[in-house]
């Protein structure tokens, strides 16, 4: 059992996506601390040659407050809530890219229906991306896992939970505090997410902007990802 861990990102970019198809179960780290300014409530879009912020509100109460309590703020309405504003924002960058009109009205139905948590909303644009990129790795949320602990020893339950012997890792912060050899002894084998940016037209001037939302790949050229475009090349 190969599995990958990460936190529910909205809309995540393509290697988000790349690492989920290469397990056998993606577990979506639902119940540690909501970070702020970060990928969770928000994604990078391209607007004008460079990397814009597209985001979902959320009402700031504690700290601490888990990702998985984490509530939506809807106090916009109409015109002004923040999935209309979204939906308007993709179709004045992306209204003319080749593929918008195919996978556009999806997407906008999911940003303009009224969500409470966070966590709902994000699996909703997750679910989006994997069927249009026909990944089908099966999904489970660390909050319905019954784990404890953080970094090392959480990573190490959650393998231990799911009966995962392999640990597909990201290029992140865990890098630095997951212990290879400490794994090893516990039975998991620990390997590192390889990916290379494809590098695909965009639309806006150049030069290509890398990291960007998947949806920006999909409204240019399409569910390409898994299956490389002979005209794309390695960023």
């Amino acid at each position: 059992m190969r599995i990958a861990i990460h936190q529910p990102h909205f809309l995540p970019w393509l290697g988000y996506l790349h690492r989920m198809a290469q397990v056998d179960a993606f577990v979506l780290l639902d119940h540690v601390q909501f970070e702020r300014r970060n990928y969770q409530n928000r994604t990078m879009i391209r607007m004008n040659g460079a990397a814009h912020w597209l985001t979902v509100p959320v009402v700031q109460r504690s700290r601490d407050e888990r990702i998985v309590d984490k509530e939506v703020d809807n106090t916009d309405s109409g015109e002004r809530a923040w999935g209309k504003v979204c939906a308007r924002t993709l179709q004045h960058i992306y209204g003319k890219a080749p593929f918008f009109r195919e996978h556009a009205p999806a997407l906008r139905a999911i940003l303009e229906a009224r969500w409470e948590k966070l966590v709902d909303v994000n699996q909703a644009g997750l679910d989006f991306l994997r069927e249009m990129f026909g990944i089908r790795t099966p999904l489970v949320r660390s909050s319905e896992l019954g784990v404890q602990g953080a970094k090392a020893d959480l990573v190490l339950e959650i393998c231990r939970a799911t009966q995962a012997d392999v640990l597909l890792a990201g290029m992140g912060g865990s890098r630095g505090y997951l212990d290879v050899a400490h794994f090893a002894s516990n039975g998991v084998r620990i390997e590192w997410h390889q990916f290379q940016h494809p590098v695909y037209p965009q639309p806006g001037p150049q030069p290509f902007t890398p990291g960007l939302s998947a949806i920006d790949m999909l409204f240019s050229c399409g569910p390409v990802l898994l299956q490389r475009d002979p005209e794309m090349k390695a960023a």
